[in-house]
């Protein structure tokens, strides 16, 4: 394995490991602290990371259970639909 690989395979070990202590149910927020439209977003963003985490930790969810509401809401959904390209305006299409 030459270093850049090595490099690569070190670096997004390390970015998962980042990652995981911003899920939803660590912990972080609570009733008195709820989780708002940013932490909405970012957790958006790592669902799918928090659906394979919560296979093996029962306390890590996909969403936040404190949150504060519509906020939360929206800026969770709006992390999962453009985190798949679908609030993309304008697509390319191929030329055949």
């Amino acid at each position: 394995m030459n270093k850049r690989r090595f490099f690569m395979i070190v670096l997004m070990l390390f970015v998962v490991l980042a990652l995981t202590a911003c899920v939803p149910g660590d912990g972080k927020n609570t009733s008195e602290d709820p989780a708002g439209f940013f932490w909405g977003i970012w957790h958006g963003w790592l669902a799918p990371l928090s659906l394979i985490i919560g296979i093996f930790n029962k306390n890590i969810r996909v969403y936040e259970v404190f949150n504060t509401g519509w906020a939360y809401d929206v800026g969770f959904y709006m992390a999962v639909i453009s985190g798949f390209g679908g609030l993309s305006v304008a697509r390319k299409k191929k030329k055949d």
